[in-house]
């Protein structure tokens, strides 16, 4: 099929979102995706781009895609098969009341830095090896819609580096076919955006899209070459870790046949994944 173009970005995660286009479960899909701040900072503009900055169109996420069968109590498993940057050039953003470093500016600042030869050249002496990964991604929530800004259960914003190539993400099928989206690239980000953002580039996701049926582990969910990750998101770092911990040790529980005090029992499995 064609890709999914970046004219259709949208930028909440909803039920009433009009699905682009329709595929089976196992298909492979391209997503075409903008910068996570719709082009709107570039390397002729960064210095006074804030003048007109238009909020309302930050963390666009292509789509969405319906997938055939997927029906509610599913679970989607998107393959991260390929990452492309189609940019040279990555923004930076951090500054007053964004970020962790807040209190040292007086406003915003942006700076933009060359993709060059697998690397992100932060200055003359730094540069970083480019680690392509997806900023958002997810599913449809059953409720009420979802800004592109926000994690939670239904994936999203989630900002988490290990969702690169080779891993493959589950996500919670609330609604009929899915609709899934993704965006936001990074073509490299530490532990999460401490300053405000990743290295933000345009760029092409190709994924495989596949809907498991009777899959009862907690998501999201990150499957790598290496591990197995439980995802959380909450209001507090605390609540987030116990809930991904205790997601964890669901998981663990149902795969291994496992109880609390490690007794062996019979428990439906969460899926094939071993």
């Amino acid at each position: 099929m064609q890709p999914i173009s970046i004219s259709h970005a949208n930028y909440t995660f909803s039920k009433d979102n009009a699905p682009v286009a329709s595929v089976p479960s196992g298909s492979t899909v391209r997503f075409v995706s903008k910068d996570a701040l719709s082009g709107q900072i570039t390397k002729d503009n960064y210095k006074e781009a804030f003048g007109d900055f238009d909020w309302n169109t930050v963390n666009p996420a292509t789509g969405p895609l319906a997938i055939e069968g997927a029906k509610p109590g599913d679970i989607l498993r998107v393959e991260i098969l390929d990452i492309t940057v189609t940019t040279e050039d990555g923004v930076l953003l951090t500054g007053k009341g964004l970020g962790v470093c807040t209190d040292f500016f007086d406003s915003l600042e942006s700076r933009i830095v060359r993709v060059k030869n697998g690397f992100v050249e932060f200055s003359p002496s730094i540069k970083i090896p480019v680690r392509p990964m997806v900023g958002v991604i997810g599913t449809a929530p059953a409720g009420e819609a979802v800004n592109n800004g926000t994690p939670g259960e239904h994936g999203g914003n989630m900002d988490c580096k290990e969702v690169a190539v080779g891993a493959a993400v589950y996500l919670p099928v609330n609604v009929d076919g899915a609709l899934l989206s993704m965006g936001d690239i990074h073509t490299v980000m530490a532990d999460g955006e401490a300053c405000g953002t990743g290295a933000e580039v345009s760029g092409e996701i190709l994924v495989k899209v596949d809907v498991l049926k009777g899959c009862t582990h907690p998501t999201p969910f990150i499957e790598s070459s290496t591990h197995y990750m439980p995802l959380a998101s909450a209001l507090t770092a605390d609540e987030a870790i116990d809930k991904a911990v205790l997601n964890g040790v669901d998981f663990l529980m149902r795969s291994y046949n496992m109880s609390m005090i490690l007794n062996f029992r019979k428990l439906k499995g969460p899926c094939k994944l071993f």
